[in-house]
């Protein structure tokens, strides 16, 4: 292969080394040239050193963690490009494991304990649409008459307060 040829794939800071003469053009550099680290955004660079923990530590408490900052941190733009991004440097079998893991059903709601409106309410946070749909008619077919008014006159108010 001729320097040439070698020329194309070396860095700009490989170019200027000893034994080649790389000019300013040729190296696309300025008098002002501004780091790449200097164009991120504070954000980032935030989630850039969350990532780094994350990744160091290894295990579900600090991948939870990571998942916690980026959605206080982070756009939902943002983390939906992340997410499209990692997934789409899996095989497609680990990328739909993945995905079916992050997206499980929450499963059958516990006995309640205590009252049961804390783990009723715990349940459905973490329930998918289609489990709450489910839970929430055949709960409401179970109800007697009576409670099932009740139920429809507060579902009537909640309504007209949102």
């Amino acid at each position: 292969m001729n320097s040439a040829k070698i020329s194309e794939y070396q860095s700009p800071k490989e170019k200027s080394a000893p034994g080649h003469s790389a000019n300013k053009e040729e190296t696309g550099e300025s008098s002002k040239s501004l780091s790449f680290g200097s164009l991120i955004k504070p954000a980032h660079k935030r989630m850039s050193r969350v990532l780094g923990y994350s990744l160091t530590l290894g295990d579900a408490e600090g991948w939870a963690d990571f998942s916690k900052v980026a959605a206080l941190r982070l756009s939902d733009e943002e983390r939906a490009a992340l997410a499209y991004a990692v997934l789409n440097s899996l095989s497609p079998e680990q990328a739909a494991l993945v995905a079916a893991a992050s997206l499980r059903p929450a499963g059958a709601p516990l006995p309640a304990f205590l009252g049961g409106m804390e783990d009723a309410r715990d349940w459905a946070a973490r329930a998918s649409r289609s489990e709450l749909k489910a839970y929430a008619l055949a709960a409401y077919d179970a109800m007697s008459a009576k409670d099932q008014t009740a139920f429809f006159r507060h579902i009537g108010e909640v309504e007209i307060a949102a």
